[in-house]
């Protein structure tokens, strides 16, 4: 199925709706969810539809199917590249992240088993994580002679610090779900087959809010946090701008009305 008409669509990237929450689902589970080639082109396109040119998403999950997220990079396919074709296939993975990172609306990764490799730096590069207690995360490079990629050299440090990335990327020991949660890369940690469900409600939330203002607290968050004037600088931009929005208005409005306020983005 090709509901968005993608030029490198693919069955086992999934699409489902609950209400303006789009739920992407990695489907290859014989393999753990492994993202072959193909795979990851599919999960280009669809993100950034999703994240860009559906007006119906406000909020987007994302998670792999027969209780496992991903374990990663295809493997099988990693000896047959040379070195421009790995370049050009990096660059797809990481286009995906800035994606995510930089789109205007919130990415909320659901992890049951397995997020090794390529598949831990997907949950990480997403804006809210939510793990069952027993899911598994591992940066699984160094195992097989690679340093980390899409992403996950900027954005684990980012997430947890750079002494505890440091650590996780170097030595490449799994860590659960709970002790996900207890450094910061998990926002929830919930009971093993619960972890989509929970991502679900959390998305619901957030697919509340006013798409103008989480639009422009994502961009700043990325691109304006490692420095006070970049920071401040974002301040002055974006503020007077959401202040002539309509969803400002209608926030007001609604506290004196005491009512609660209906968001469209604009």
């Amino acid at each position: 199925m090709n509901p968005f008409n993608l030029k490198h669509a693919d069955e086992r990237i999934q699409v489902s709706r609950d209400g303006t929450v789009a739920i992407v689902t990695i489907a290859n589970p014989e393999r753990r969810n492994a993202l072959g080639r193909q795979m990851r082109l599919a999960l280009r396109e669809t993100m950034h539809h999703l994240l860009v040119a559906d007006p119906d998403s406000r909020a987007i999950v994302l998670t792999g199917a027969g209780g496992q997220f991903s374990a990663g990079a295809d493997i099988s396919e990693m000896t047959k590249r040379t070195v421009l074709q790995s370049r050009e296939i990096l660059d797809e993975s990481c286009q995906v992240v800035r994606d995510m990172l930089g789109g205007p609306k919130p990415v909320i990764s659901a992890v049951e088993g397995v997020a090794f490799g390529a598949g831990l730096s997907l949950a990480v590069a997403t804006d809210y994580l939510v793990a069952a207690s027993s899911a598994r995360f591992c940066a699984a490079f160094l195992r097989i002679g690679l340093i980390p990629d899409t992403g996950i050299l900027w954005t684990l440090p980012k997430k947890i610090g750079m002494s505890k990335a440091r650590e996780l990327l170097s030595l490449a020991h799994e860590i659960d779900g709970v002790e996900a949660g207890r450094i910061g890369l998990a926002n929830r940690v919930v009971e093993p087959g619960q972890a989509l469900s929970a991502a679900i409600a959390y998305a619901r939330q957030l697919a509340e809010l006013p798409p103008l203002g989480m639009a422009f607290i994502k961009t700043a968050l990325t691109f304006a946090v490692d420095d006070m004037e970049a920071s401040l600088r974002a301040e002055i931009d974006f503020q007077p701008l959401l202040r002539q929005s309509r969803d400002h208005l209608e926030a007001a409005n609604a506290f004196i009305e005491k009512r609660p306020p209906v968001f469209t983005g604009q």
